[in-house]
């Protein structure tokens, strides 16, 4: 018997990087690595000793997790972001990292063959590949609401990956309104929300997008980025209870259940906001740096005002021409037709460096 389920799915596009990795190997000082957006800073302290502390759990965890972890995803919304009236007890469910949650969701919410699925034009390649997964047809758009047909699920990203584009205020607004006169579900990635810079990210969920209703509607935030804990797998979905009742009960089924250890740590995560102060001033000072050296090496950096990426072209290069033409400097990075072919001309430029690697990769644009 054969199953073909990966021939449904898109190339896992950083296997195209290895002659890229190989040359920027090469460098004397080794490889700057700023190709993905994988957290190098440490996890904070508080947050190991939640985990060590909740080391002893024998028992099976519950899908739709602990009140603990569920009421702190509540007040930090509310705290950071000014979402409220969201229910802890029905509006919120933990997930095993939001990538996760992703790739499943047209698969767990029934969507399939025939069924089409709106994922921004520079996007994510886990939008895409969860509608494959699930048989459905994804529509590269700039503006969801300006599609005309049938549509399951629409997905937003801001701050975007890759581009750092923050969506006003006006077009979340405009696409609730669309999402609902069209019963769609209208999910907004929000994983980057806390790091806003030349402006500040508002999330679907805020009473002035929403009007205080979450029909329709899903937020999906993670730790990953916010506080280094890509390695724990942690995060939560939140917004329309009746989506939110059913992503559970399938939940359940499959044992898609976010260990309890990690549950704790969550918790804890969720209640504090010194150490992502900390990291967002990590973050701000190396993407000042790399900016600035980009920009005087003959680079233009366009939009990247939040998120953990500089968005780059160069006069002289397509996307894998900049890929090799920074290779060539022992840096690595993405290039933008990874993420839809609007990014046929740039490259991605992950922060998550250490301030040594950046500092390495800022001295040899400057050569």
């Amino acid at each position: 018997m054969i199953f073909e389920t990966s021939s449904r799915l898109p190339d896992f596009p950083w296997d195209k990087l290895g002659p890229y990795k190989q040359k920027a190997a090469e460098h004397p000082d080794g490889i700057v690595d700023l190709s993905v957006g994988s957290p190098v800073d440490p996890v904070p302290a508080l947050v190991k000793q939640a985990l060590a502390d909740a080391a002893d759990a024998p028992a099976y965890p519950t899908t739709i997790g602990t009140s603990a972890v569920r009421r702190a995803a509540v007040d930090w919304m509310e705290r950071r972001l000014g979402v409220t009236g969201v229910d802890p007890a029905r509006d919120v469910l933990p997930v095993i990292g939001t990538k996760e949650l992703i790739m499943t969701l047209p698969t767990l919410l029934g969507v399939g063959a025939g069924d089409t699925v709106l994922i921004p034009d520079l996007a994510y390649p886990t939008y895409e590949a969860g509608a494959a997964l699930a048989r459905a047809t994804s529509v590269p758009v700039e503006d969801p609401a300006a599609y005309d047909g049938p549509v399951r699920i629409a997905y937003l990203n801001s701050p975007r990956n890759p581009s750092g584009e923050i969506t006003p205020p006006d077009a979340l607004r405009r696409a609730v309104e669309w999402a609902r006169a069209n019963d769609v579900l209208l999910v907004s990635d929000e994983c980057y929300t806390e790091f806003g810079w030349d402006e500040k990210p508002v999330s679907v969920l805020h009473p002035d997008v929403c009007g205080g209703s979450f029909d329709n509607l899903l937020a999906v935030h993670s730790l990953s980025k916010r506080s280094n804990l890509a390695g724990y797998r942690g995060g939560f979905v939140a917004g329309d209870p009746t989506v939110v009742a059913e992503l559970l009960e399938v939940r359940k089924h499959a044992g898609l259940m976010v260990p309890s250890p990690i549950q704790a740590a969550m918790a804890v995560a969720f209640a504090d906001d010194t150490h992502v102060e900390e990291q967002r001033a990590r973050y701000l000072r190396r993407r000042a740096v790399l900016r600035d050296a980009l920009t005087d090496a003959g680079w233009e950096i366009t939009f990247s005002n939040g998120g953990l990426y500089l968005w780059a072209s160069h006069p002289s290069y397509d996307a894998y021409g900049s890929v090799g033409a920074l290779a060539d400097r022992g840096i690595l990075v993405a290039p933008g037709v990874f993420y839809g072919t609007a990014g046929e001309r740039h490259v991605r430029i992950a922060l998550t460096g250490t301030d040594e690697r950046v500092d390495a990769a800022v001295k040899r644009l400057q050569e």
